[in-house]
């Protein structure tokens, strides 16, 4: 009877082996400029059926474009569960929150057949009513529900902040390695990759992180240049050459999320071996620690930028809206750079402005049609006042467009709203001065949003793109060279402009 009961035993972990494992994808996303005070709802994703997600995956470069195309090639079957998101500008509200957390972990451990693991594509600068670190509270609840020997893997943003309780809740934590976020699809397969061997045995993560006492600005956070290209490299080393090292992370942090972990930090996951972790985890936070003598915050404002560009011998000069970076959370209607265009009359320039309400003017005026109407500075009194401009209406274009190449993100579709060219007084046939007025905004990281409403950037003298490190892959190409300018808004890069409640005190970087 003994020899009877083992065989079957052995019979049914043959079969459980043997079935492709289910792995559950979800997420509950937002970079949260919790220096703003609004609250922000946290919506669910319309909902879609498994095919039509895999579908949609499968035609961009994104997190789960990677996860989706690896778990095929591995026998793991995948299932969309709860994602949902928030606006960027503010905190999340709490209610909406544990609304859309309670509905993912419903769906986790009510699932028949049961998942085997959960890949949660998160962002990483969650803050949330109530909840400081908010992807924090999702991997500790995600936790508690499913038990210590669920498998739970998750993707962050490279502005991600790390704290050492969402580490310990979770058995593997992956960032993006580069800004622009160009390897989102590759993010993606390496959580596949791994969750596919914890589930089937193979593979035993372990991982630490380190924080190093400092801030990286954002300014500095381009990984395909120095001072911070040689730390990428260096976790893609470790990466490559050895195969105890699972993944390696150095995400530049968050410096609009107000919470104790916000900062730089280096994570290490291995295949069981915890010493390793530790020793490459540190060894990669003390690389960042030893930036900080070459983070010296330079900046110009507006006025002298585009002084600087209009005196320059090679265009097109792009000027990068860091205080009005929509990507960062801001509300992409900030003038200071259009109101300087005007005041110093430039020539050859392209702004994009989220106005609605001078959009509408210019719809009801037509192509061709004189325009006369206050722009921007509606949102708030920290992004500039509204600017007036007087030109006419060059075109009219629904604001969708569609980028081929992969770009910050991942995302092949773009969608500004109706949209408008207004050819602002003193252009020339040569060197048009262009607005573009959007019904929402949109962060720039494709020329297509140019592109599409007829406007050819190499054609111009000055660029303004409302980001900070996200549209270069996008304008490189094309750009003569790229200046960081220090406007005001929401993400004004000087973070003495703003008061921190929560950080660590005495950090690198910090207004002392």
């Amino acid at each position: 009877m003994k020899t009877l009961a083992l065989i079957a035993v052995a019979v049914c972990v043959a079969s459980a082996q043997q079935r492709r494992p289910r792995i559950a994808v979800g997420g509950l996303v937002a970079e949260s400029n919790s220096l703003y005070p609004r609250a922000q709802k946290m919506v669910e994703s319309a909902p879609v059926t498994r095919e039509e997600w895999l579908e949609s995956a499968a035609r961009q470069n994104t997190v789960a474009s990677g996860v989706v195309e690896a778990a095929a090639k591995l026998g793991v079957d995948v299932y969309p569960v709860v994602r949902a998101g928030a606006g960027f500008l503010g905190y999340v509200e709490k209610k909406s929150f544990d609304e859309k957390l309670d509905k993912l972990i419903g769906q986790l451990k009510t699932a028949s057949p049961p998942f085997d693991g959960v890949i949660l594509i998160q962002h990483g600068a969650l803050v949330v009513e109530g909840y400081l670190h908010g992807d924090e509270e999702v991997a500790r609840r995600v936790r508690r529900a499913m038990g210590k020997q669920f498998p739970i893997v998750i993707t962050h943003d490279f502005h991600s902040n790390v704290s050492d309780e969402l580490v310990a809740n979770c058995d593997v934590l992956i960032t993006y390695k580069e800004n622009p976020h160009l390897d989102t699809k590759e993010r993606g397969v390496q959580a596949a990759t791994i969750i596919a061997g914890m589930v089937r045995g193979t593979l035993h993560p372990v991982q630490v992180v380190a924080r190093p006492p400092m801030i990286v600005n954002i300014v500095f956070q381009d990984t395909f240049h120095a001072p911070y290209e040689p730390i990428k490299a260096e976790s893609r080393r470790l990466e490559r050459t050895n195969p105890k090292i699972l993944a390696a992370s150095v995400p530049g942090g968050y410096q609009w999320s107000d919470v104790p972990a916000m900062g730089p930090s280096a994570i290490v996951v291995t295949d069981g071996d915890r010493a390793l972790a530790e020793r490459e985890a540190r060894r990669l936070s003390g690389m960042l620690w030893d930036l900080r003598d070459k983070l010296v915050f330079r900046v110009p404002d507006a006025a002298t930028a585009v002084r600087d560009a209009m005196a320059g011998p090679k265009f097109p000069v792009v000027l990068m809206d860091t205080g009005d970076n929509i990507g960062g959370g801001s509300a992409g209607d900030g003038t200071a750079l259009l109101s300087e265009f005007i005041r110093q009359k430039a020539e050859g320039w392209v702004a994009v402005i989220s106005d609605a309400a001078a959009n509408r003017a210019a719809f009801a005026a037509g192509v061709g049609g004189a325009f006369d109407q206050a722009v921007g500075g509606k949102t708030d009194k920290i992004h500039g006042d509204p600017v007036r401009v007087v030109g006419r209406v060059r075109s009219l274009h629904d604001g969708r467009f569609v980028e081929p190449e992969v770009r910050h993100g991942g995302g092949r579709y773009g969608d500004m709203g109706l949209t408008s060219v207004i050819e602002v007084e003193g252009s020339t046939r040569d060197l048009p001065n262009l607005l573009l007025l959007t019904n929402r905004p949109t962060s720039p990281n494709s020329l297509h949003q140019l592109i599409s409403n007829g406007v050819y950037p190499q054609r111009q003298r000055i660029l303004a793109a409302k980001g900070t490190i996200a549209p270069r892959a996008a304008y490189e190409p094309v750009a003569a060279r790229i200046v960081e300018v220090n406007t005001p808004g929401a993400t004004d890069v000087n973070p003495a402009r703003f008061t921190f409640k929560n950080v660590r005190p005495g950090l690198f970087g910090m207004p002392r």
